[in-house]
């Protein structure tokens, strides 16, 4: 990955980051209760409605108007949609799409697959956070209108969660040599069309049924989403009917909801919180080239008592960075470090820091709070490790950490894909979140395994991996954080397999 794309993509990812943990920006909303208008807020804030920029947490503004290649069912299975057939080859370099026929634009042109081709190589060259997902590609061939195939460097067993997320956003290629047009008049096949006349850029996107569209209905005639800069506000306007539906990330926010018995509620446990050692080498940190020091800062925090002051129990301690629905997930594993300061120090002297070192880390206050960064302190303390705190703003955070790689890990909020090769090649291979490209035999061995195996293979590959990570302590998870979606009583909400916020598919009215 070059250091643009990789910057492009670590800006979205901590500005993603922010968003959950409740960056403070401009704007709010309010919206009408009621079966035909359905009022979502969100602390997540689109670049554009320009699909070249889409991210995971920004997903639902695009999927309003433009449809993706695959779907992706709220319990993470894949059905058709753009697409209605797909096949990898054996080797899993190329995947073989059949296309929905009979799909047009708002100005008559067809969707096929020319539109398919300009679609991807322009998200592969686009700079957005999920880029880097297209990188394998290596060529889009067209066969006919209905038929192309996708062809990678190597083999690529995510592609169809990819295809179900911002890189399979189909947008009319005839906007493309029209400069910024997309960024504000989006122009895709799906169920809704923007409604500019009742929109506020910054503030509050509002969408109407398409009349036209090829698929079948979703139940709301018109669609807000309403940008708001604190869930203090969003909690009110659940409360008095302003808002339908909304997800809280604040324990605080939480609990206030629970007690309004007019409120449905979800919960979700879905981003991990933890530190992401990127200096497995010791270039910045010589300590931390060694596993024992690494083990040791695991042990060091004590995951129970942050889980609950922090987030008020609401969430589960865990030590490893597959999530629940992949297939290297491994219960045990949540709880392989226990809090023991005694161990910590122990290996500490073993690998030759028997008086500790100091760590500097980065800390932006939104996703760091003062008691995060107080107990993350005071565990490392205990063990003789001074933690030093660098406090940054979100710019700054991706200048110095990506781009001049100045701290050897980052405190971040990180999402738990479904797809284990999606979930691997995000932290494990080299990239944005192991910029210094750490590698060892092990990891060397089970990667391919995970991209080319299938079933049995693929799964005891990525198992042996997670363990792997684990007990070398690559990563210092603390817990997934439990959320909660929430509605005024008048909606239905079905939580989204990997992803945080639920598509625009699961809204429907409660029954």
């Amino acid at each position: 990955m070059s250091r643009t794309s990789r910057t492009a993509t670590v800006a979205a990812c901590v500005a993603a980051s922010l968003a959950l943990a409740g960056c403070a920006g401009d704007g709010g909303g309010t919206a009408s209760a009621g079966s035909s208008t359905l009022n979502i807020a969100t602390m997540t804030l689109p670049q554009s409605l320009d699909p070249a920029v889409a991210t995971g947490s920004a997903l639902p503004y695009f999927q309003a108007v433009y449809d993706t290649l695959i779907k992706r069912e709220p319990d993470g299975t894949f059905s058709p949609m753009l697409a209605t057939k797909w096949t990898y080859n054996t080797d899993r370099t190329e995947l073989a799409l059949t296309l929905r026929e009979g799909v047009e634009f708002a100005d008559g042109s067809a969707f096929d697959g020319a539109v398919v081709k300009a679609n991807m190589e322009r998200f592969q060259k686009g700079g957005g956070a999920s880029a880097k997902w297209l990188n394998d590609l290596e060529a889009v061939d067209v066969t006919d209108a209905a038929h192309v195939t996708l062809k990678f460097k190597q083999p690529n067993p995510a592609m169809e969660f990819y295809l179900s997320d911002a890189p399979g956003l189909m947008a009319n290629p005839k906007q493309f040599a029209k400069g910024d047009s997309l960024k504000t008049t989006p122009d895709g096949t799906g169920p809704y069309r923007l409604d500019k006349s009742r929109t506020t850029v910054g503030t509050k996107w509002s969408y109407r049924r398409n009349a036209d569209y090829w698929g079948k209905e979703l139940p709301y005639k018109n669609i807000s989403i309403s940008f708001f800069d604190n869930e203090t506000a969003i909690t009110n306007g659940l409360k008095t009917g302003q808002v339908n539906a909304a997800l809280l990330q604040s324990a605080d926010q939480q609990i206030a909801i629970e007690s309004d018995p007019k409120t449905k509620t979800e919960k979700q446990e879905i981003d991990f919180q933890g530190l992401l050692l990127f200096d497995r080498d010791g270039k910045l940190t010589p300590a931390l080239r060694e596993a024992k020091v690494r083990q040791a800062l695991n042990y060091a925090v004590d995951r129970d008592t942050m889980l609950d002051r922090i987030r008020q129990n609401r969430g589960r301690t865990t030590s490893q960075i597959f999530g629940p629905e992949t297939m290297g997930y491994d219960k045990k594993l949540d709880t392989y470090y226990s809090h023991d300061p005694a161990k910590a120090k122990a290996l500490l002297k073993e690998a030759g820091y028997a008086n500790g070192f100091t760590l500097k880390l980065p800390r932006i206050t939104a996703i760091v709070n003062d008691a995060l960064a107080a107990s993350l302190q005071s565990d490392f303390k205990a063990i003789g490790v001074k933690l030093v705190w660098d406090t940054l703003d979100g710019a700054s955070a991706v200048q110095k950490v990506f781009t001049d790689r100045a701290y050897s890990g980052m405190v971040m909020n990180m999402g738990q894909p479904t797809s284990d090769w999606a979930a691997a090649n995000d932290l494990v291979t080299p990239g944005a979140f192991n910029m210094f490209g750490t590698t060892d035999k092990v990891t060397q061995k089970l990667l391919p395994r995970i991209q080319t195996g299938t079933g049995s293979e693929a799964k005891a590959a990525a198992r042996e991996l997670n363990e792997h990570l684990v007990k070398d302590g690559w990563f210092v998870p603390f817990y997934r954080m439990g959320y909660l979606h929430v509605s005024d009583g008048t909606v239905r909400i079905s939580p989204q397999s990997g992803m945080a916020v639920p598509s625009i598919y699961n809204y429907a009215p409660a029954e």
